[in-house]
């Protein structure tokens, strides 16, 4: 309850972000794989930023 209001982290937000490219670049890998492969690259790259947050943490 006391967290209800709680702003998240940049942090979460990134994986929140990835989760949601992840599961867009599958449901796209099924009708065209351009665009899934497009997705893929955009989770990597805030893959790539999530990882350079947890090596300065």
């Amino acid at each position: 309850m006391f967290g209800l209001f709680k702003k998240k982290t940049d942090f979460e937000k990134l994986q929140d972000q990835y989760k949601k490219l992840q599961k867009e670049a599958f449901d796209l890998s099924k009708t065209n794989r351009q665009q899934s492969d497009a997705k893929l690259k955009e989770a990597d790259d805030v893959g790539k930023k999530i990882d350079e947050l947890k090596a300065k943490s």
